[in-house]
């Protein structure tokens, strides 16, 4: 009976997570974290400019730790209920997860550093590569998301609760 308490419980930290912070939260980030047209032209040195990049750096860190909270629920359920077919599958979200972070704060970095205030190139043409970035992700993002959603569905179904599809021997009897 506590398994599936920890099970119920997991199921109820890890859907409203896998919406608010995997689907609606990186709009909200997106929001808070890029640089907009009236803080560019305000920066007028190449320290300036690092300052205003490396001022990102705690909310992506704060961004990573709140998108974890899914995967973590993958691992905790690995835990409670060990299946060797789905570990190989939480270990492939594990990494497309840590791709998708890298990608993400390299996208979000870059594109701090890419406001130029007044068309004074400070930093390296490179960093004008991060604008394409976003597409990575989402190539990433997608099979993730998919992955993520089909082993939480998985984990959080109950195991001894019949089959909706499955036909009760009393239904075929006249």
């Amino acid at each position: 009976m506590t398994r599936l308490a920890v099970r119920a419980l997991l199921a109820a930290v890890f859907w409203p997570s896998l919406f608010f912070f995997w689907f609606l939260g990186p709009f909200v980030f997106l929001l808070l974290s890029t640089t907009s047209s009236e803080v560019c032209p305000r920066l007028e040195t190449r320290g300036e400019f690092l300052a205003a990049a490396n001022a990102t750096l705690p909310m992506l860190a704060v961004q990573s730790l709140v998108y974890a909270v899914p995967i973590l629920c993958l691992v905790l359920w690995e835990r409670l209920l060990p299946e060797p077919a789905r570990a190989r599958h939480i270990v492939t979200c594990i990494k497309l997860f840590a791709v998708t972070i890298v990608t993400g704060a390299l996208w979000s970095y870059g594109s701090s550093l890419m406001g130029d205030g007044y068309g004074q190139p400070f930093f390296s043409p490179m960093w004008q590569w991060t604008s394409y970035l976003p597409m990575v992700g989402i190539a990433i993002n997608i099979p993730l998301y998919v992955l993520t959603f089909s082993l939480g569905r998985a984990y959080s179904t109950r195991e001894d609760v019949p089959a909706a599809d499955a036909a009760h021997p009393d239904q075929n009897m006249p």
